[in-house]
């Protein structure tokens, strides 16, 4: 099911799909088109109450002590809320297990082999140094050969040599 706002269909209309969870034909979308769901929502808003619950009960109790007016104390949480509801589109890809994480992704990238791979090693990929280890198969890679990443596992990226 899809709420769309725009009915254009145009690559980078941010507001192509505010609601969304899977395309009727039941394949996952597009994750640069898709913002968030109403699970997501959910987890964002349970997880901001403790700290909501928090900023209430200390302002209640100053409120007692200091003799704040009750409407500054009830102005400062809708202050709160307000600020959890702006920052909500900024970060809810961090609360959405089912979202890629294209931003990192591995897969498909070149890098150098920064000592001989065989079958352990590090190469340097976008910048960084990584542990790496050869795909099944793959022959050994000498210091300074490109290689290709094919996947990663955790903090490992599988490589191979790059095609020449």
């Amino acid at each position: 099911m899809t709420l769309r706002l725009c009915n254009r269909s145009h690559a980078g209309c941010k507001l192509g799909a505010i609601l969304s969870t899977q395309s009727s034909n039941g394949n996952r979308q597009n994750p640069n088109t898709r913002i968030w769901n109403a699970r997501v929502l959910l987890r964002y808003w349970l997880l901001q109450l403790p700290a909501t619950a928090l900023l209430i009960l200390i302002l209640v109790l100053l409120r007692d002590r200091l003799e704040i007016p009750g409407w500054v104390v009830w102005s400062i949480v809708a202050i709160w809320v307000m600020k959890d509801a702006l920052l909500y589109p900024l970060v809810w890809r961090s609360y959405d297990v089912a979202y890629p994480v294209t931003a990192n992704a591995m897969e498909g990238a070149y890098g150098v082999a920064t000592e001989r791979i065989d079958p352990t090693g590090y190469v340097r990929v976008r910048g960084e140094l990584w542990s790496a280890e050869l795909m099944d198969g793959a022959p050994p890679i000498d210091k300074g050969e490109r290689v290709l990443v094919e996947m990663r596992r955790d903090f490992v990226l599988l490589v191979r040599p790059r095609d020449k």
